[in-house]
């Protein structure tokens, strides 16, 4: 099976052929002995081919250039969603000042620290929680970070008190108090 070109719609097939028949592969104009080149039957569908492909080309760039303008165009009627501007400042008001992301060691000091993240933001913060993680038996401590096992209550009311504080000094240093 051939692939005809694009340009190659019945209707324009047809018209070549109607002016084939027409002109009998000669003047596409009627002269019986044409003094102008370009009239001759080849020579003139090569300029009409290279008209159609163009108009092509044109349709094609105007009927995406519509596409984009629909698809970026958004909704036309008002609608409260995710983004509405009461929910997010709600949603502000909800949210914690920080999050635990671990417990553990610090590198440079050898002393027990949480890193936490605060809230809205990139930033970590290395917070030195010793004297609440003390209260707690050196085998405990070891059971919980094999196990994922949470710490006593009260050793995580402290880490959780001296977290608040250090992120509060943090935002308070920044300006976001």
């Amino acid at each position: 099976m051939t692939r005809l070109p694009k340009w190659a719609t019945p209707e324009r097939r047809e018209r070549l052929v109607r002016l084939f028949e027409r002109s009998r592969g000669f003047c596409v104009f009627g002269h019986d002995e044409c003094p102008n080149a370009d009239h001759h039957y080849e020579l003139f569908i090569e300029g009409l081919v290279r008209e159609w492909v163009s108009e092509d080309a044109s349709c094609r760039v105007w009927a995406w250039k519509a596409e984009r303008e629909w698809m970026h165009r958004g909704p036309t009627r008002f609608t409260q969603g995710v983004f509405d501007t009461i929910t997010r400042e709600q949603q502000q008001l909800d949210r914690p000042e920080y999050y635990l992301v671990r417990l553990g060691v610090s590198p440079f000091t050898y002393r027990q620290v949480a890193v936490v993240r605060v809230a809205g933001t990139f930033e970590h913060l290395f917070v030195e929680v010793g004297v609440p993680v003390r209260t707690v038996g050196k085998v405990k401590r070891r059971k919980a970070a094999r196990y994922g096992k949470g710490l006593s209550e009260g050793a995580m009311r402290g880490i959780h008190a001296l977290c608040r504080v250090a992120v509060r000094d943090w935002m308070r240093k920044h300006g976001l108090i």
